[in-house]
């Protein structure tokens, strides 16, 4: 049963610029308005609007008459303008409103007060501070909350299919339309050696993925909503497996790592021709040329003015602190940046978080850097023309210099890391514990050990509920993506003690070669090494056998959450699904590989969970799969190491290879697999 406040808030958040009177969920909900709440545009049909619009809709959800709220502050978001994330004044116009939703008492006065806003303010503002407040608030927790992927489809399709979209839904009915294709790499020809990797950074899932947990974890908002546990940790670490991952799939394309985009005033070597379309206001996100260079921003109208003079000295303000081992805060008290919480000052610092110890001096560099590469095509707003997809989050990860920059970003954060001393015997061993044998192996009885299978495959999405003023009914578009072959890992351990001990098993996964096929030295691979999985065992006297599936990941989350059905969700009563959407697609779990098979080096390690415990959890509960990326709701981040660990520090000197690093622990053990791309495309079943 789809719970009337579902009904509520997801009729809200979906078609922000079809009013708020008009029949939602394909007619069958209808929003009973007191005549205040009209715009002036359309208060006159006040008298004539609900026996117009209301008569046919099964459920009439009355609104009740409020105060009317000042929204002054959103005024410097036009109505039907461009909103991001990356921009402070939207970021402040969006935290506005994002406290002015949590500070309502109940669940009447929230829908009415959401009710009076949606139709004045700018359309995907008010989907992100919604949905946030609807995230972190104590009694909308069930609220099935829309992807991106259906609140603004526009985004991350190919806008030739949306008029076919329309034919089909205007003049076929609905049990007879067919599906239009989604093509597959349509922003670029082969001649462009970007495109090798356009499936990867035009996934949807992926792009779902980043939006997701901006949402999770805003930069800006009430305190109570950006003060988590290791949150700029989390910023660090979700980004730099981001950028490890995207180059391991670089090597296995035959393209070179990243090159990080530190210095500002070369020019960007790639273009970007998106494609896409705002819904906002029908502009498309404009193009990149390869070879520009950047200038300073110095947008009045839009009150962004950033020099790159700025940008250069907020980043050897931040070197600087980290070389000296502390950073400032406002006051001049020096804030030491240890282990234990130094990460987490950097990452709120960098990012330009409210959070951030010292904003004035170390400015706001990640934030910036969006914004300076999103509008490099404008910079002055000579041509009114708005930013390029770097500048909004949803889109940012399309664009081959979003991980240039966010390379830049992580080459800052690893200086911070190679402070530190390696990692001790005491820090690694976990005395009395000993993998015998660990292997990776299809979930079919004849697949051969370590041979993991990828290849495409096509599904199916509805999106109908992205369309403004669209056609009734479903809307099927079919798009192909990277998938793998279920799998498990079977791990042979003996306890050598004579009682039951816990342990956290850390599964890796890292590149033996770059695009050359030059072996990569462990200096350089530790930093390619993906985290697939984390988990805790009880490991009983003697010998213990464990198999953990490949849909068990810590990191992942199934393709069913990441392409939701959100009614289909909410008839599951899952009454944490919002927060359930926040991880890496499972879809994207493994790199593609090549056709002949390429080898990666698999590795395992199981540490002492006395020395990893915070607070106990079940992995099974409150959405706590994807818990290595996205922490957990209302608790600490369920692991006292570092993030990253044990690849997150450099090792001694005499470390020149993974098999090094290993030979010295029981409780560590690596594995070569071979992953072979086929390609085919295999319909979802």
């Amino acid at each position: 049963m789809i719970s009337d406040i579902t009904i509520r808030f997801r009729g809200l958040l979906l078609k922000p610029y079809e009013p708020t009177f008009v029949p939602k969920s394909n007619g069958r909900v209808y929003f009973d308005l007191p005549e205040s709440f009209l715009t002036e545009h359309y208060r006159q049909l006040g008298p004539v609007i609900a026996t117009r619009f209301g008569t046919n809709a099964a459920l009439r959800i009355s609104v009740a008459n409020i105060e009317e709220p000042d929204l002054s502050f959103a005024d410097v978001v036009d109505r039907r303008g461009a909103f991001s994330i990356f921009q402070t004044l939207h970021q402040h116009a969006a935290s506005n409103l994002v406290e002015l939703f949590l500070n309502q008492t109940n669940l009447d006065q929230l829908s009415a007060v959401a009710v009076y806003v949606r139709d004045r303010v700018n359309g995907p503002m008010f989907q992100y501070s919604l949905s946030i407040a609807l995230m972190h608030r104590s009694d909308t927790r069930q609220v099935a909350i829309p992807t991106c992927l259906e609140l603004f489809p526009d985004r991350f399709v190919n806008p030739t299919v949306f008029p076919e979209l329309r034919e089909e839904g205007n003049l076929v009915q609905q049990d007879s339309r067919r599906a239009v294709e989604i093509p597959l790499n349509f922003t670029a020809s082969e001649r462009v050696q970007e495109q090798r990797v356009a499936y990867w950074r035009e996934d949807l899932g992926l792009n779902l993925h980043h939006w997701h947990w901006h949402l999770v974890y805003p930069a800006r908002g009430p305190d109570r909503i950006v003060r988590k546990d290791r949150r700029g940790e989390l910023f660090y670490y979700m980004h730099q497996q981001t950028v490890a991952r995207y180059n391991t799939e670089r090597f296995a394309n035959g393209l070179s790592r990243v090159r990080p985009f530190e210095n500002l005033r070369d020019p960007v070597q790639e273009g970007y021709f998106p494609k896409i379309t705002r819904s906002s206001d029908g502009r498309s996100y404009p193009a990149r040329h390869p070879n520009q260079t950047l200038s300073d921003l110095n947008r009045v109208e839009d009150d962004i003015v950033v020099r790159i003079a700025d940008m250069e000295d907020w980043t050897e303000r931040i070197l600087n602190s980290i070389d000296n081992g502390f950073a400032l805060a406002v006051n001049g008290q020096r804030i030491p940046l240890d282990n234990q919480n130094g990460i987490d000052i950097l990452g709120n610092l960098i990012e330009a978080s409210s959070l951030s110890i010292n904003s004035p001096y170390y400015g706001d560099l990640h934030n910036n850097g969006h914004n300076i590469l999103g509008y490099i095509h404008d910079p002055e707003n000579s041509f009114l023309e708005g930013f390029g997809v770097m500048g909004d989050n949803t889109t940012a990860m399309r664009d081959p210099v979003f991980y240039r920059w966010h390379q830049h970003i992580d080459n800052i954060f690893e200086r911070h890391k190679q402070r530190f001393n390696p990692y001790t015997t005491d820090e690694l061993l976990f005395i009395d514990v000993s993998i015998d044998s660990f292997n990776i192996k299809l979930n079919k009885s004849s697949a051969p050990k370590n041979v993991l299978l990828t290849f495409w495959q096509r599904s199916q999405i509805n999106l109908e509920t992205g369309l403004d003023f669209g056609p009734e009914g479903n809307l099927f578009a079919t798009f192909s993506h990277l998938q793998h072959a279920p799998f498990a890992y079977h791990i042979g351990v003996t306890n050598q003690s004579n009682k039951t001990q816990r342990g956290t098993v850390r599964i890796f996964l890292g590149p033996k070669k770059n695009e050359l096929g030059d072996i990569l030295p462990f200096r350089e691979q530790r930093r390619f090494m993906i985290e697939l999985d984390k988990f805790a065992v009880s490991l009983n006297p003697g010998s213990n056998t464990i198999i953990r599936r490949s849909d068990q990941s810590s990191v992942a989350i199934p393709y069913e959450r990441t392409f939701s059905n959100i009614a289909a969700s909410s008839q599951a009563n899952n009454s944490a699904i919002q927060f359930c959407h926040c991880g890496w697609p499972s879809h994207m779990l493994l790199p593609k590989g090549t056709h002949d098979g390429l080898e990666y080096d698999f590795f395992i390690m199981i540490s002492d969970y006395t020395l990893d415990r915070v607070e106990d959890f079940d992995e099974n509960v409150n959405c706590s799969d994807a818990h290595s990326f996205c922490g957990l709701r209302d608790k600490r981040f369920p692991d006292a190491r570092n993030m990253g660990y044990p690849f997150d520090r450099l090792a001694s000197t005499e470390v020149e290879s993974l098999t090094d690093f290993t030979k010295h622990y029981i409780n560590m053990r690596t594995t070569p697999v071979q992953i072979r791309f086929t390609n085919t495309i295999i319909a979802r079943a």
